[in-house]
């Protein structure tokens, strides 16, 4: 017996942390849907966040409102779907993956077909895609110049994921690519010890974020005494700031959509 009421409602639900700066919202987690809308036309593309503080500040400040996971599940249950994908917009495998899979674990029984994908970094595929999309974002980089990835960090062991995304850069031939976190290792410091080794005079921060909010304009590239771009510039580097998410990359956008295709059913 089927248990979804309409064999033919099918949702694709796309979860990211969410952002309250509209701008990149539209141009990283927007244009990521939109892809979500072009390859699965026969599914409805649900959003959800899972930061409730961000959801609370859209409804406040702009009477927006954004489905947090649980009220998203119970919306896709009692609209009768009976196939759903979650697709989190999550960079690792982190605890934000881990709380998504638990909450979606209660829901198995509403829906026929209930699968989820994983976030951007999982297979060593995953890695190397995500080094060719981003190479496209720098050209050749000169001897003495560098490019410095700014990732959000975690004290989760997942956190290894951004030392092991700088390796494969170095593997895959850009020497001069570093990655660094605001909370977790490597941090700044490891970051500049680094570019000292390397004899660097020149470096372009970007954002290893999906989005370029808080974090990217005020951690990264504000003008304040402990952001990245002023830590930098004190220590004699020349400083340019690259302000665009990951979700911009239609190279990233294309790892999301595959693993949407290759999502695992959700088991009890």
């Amino acid at each position: 017996m089927k248990r979804g009421i309409n064999s033919n409602k099918r949702a694709i639900l796309v979860v990211s942390f969410g952002t309250s700066y509209a701008k990149t919202r539209k141009l990283t987690i927007g244009a990521t849907e939109k892809r979500f809308e072009e390859e699965f036309p026969d599914y409805d593309i649900i959003r959800a966040f899972t930061s409730q503080t961000i959801i609370n500040i859209l409804k406040k400040r702009d009477n927006i409102e954004v489905f947090n996971v649980k009220e998203a599940l119970e919306y896709l249950k009692n609209h009768g779907y009976s196939e759903v994908i979650i697709q989190p917009l999550h960079i690792i495998n982190g605890i934000e993956y881990e709380e998504l899979v638990s909450e979606a674990m209660n829901y198995v029984k509403f829906f026929d077909k209930f699968k989820i994908g994983r976030p951007l970094l999982t297979s060593t595929e995953d890695y190397k895609e995500t080094v060719n999309a981003l190479a496209k974002q720098f050209t050749n980089l000169k001897e003495n110049e560098a490019v410095v990835f700014m990732g959000h960090g975690t004290c989760h062991h997942s956190n290894a994921a951004y030392a092991a995304m700088e390796y494969v850069f170095n593997d895959l031939g850009y020497k001069n690519v570093f990655v660094g976190t605001v909370e977790g290792y490597p941090e700044i410091e490891q970051v500049m010890n680094r570019l000292k080794e390397n004899n660097i005079e020149k470096v372009t921060l970007m954002p290893f974020m999906l989005v370029a909010g808080e974090h990217a304009l005020n951690d990264m590239a504000g003008e304040e005494s402990d952001s990245w771009k002023t830590i930098l510039e004190k220590a004699g580097y020349d400083v340019d700031v690259y302000l665009h998410g990951l979700g911009e990359n239609r190279g990233i956008q294309n790892i999301y959509i595959r693993h949407a295709y290759e999502a695992k059913t959700i088991v009890e």
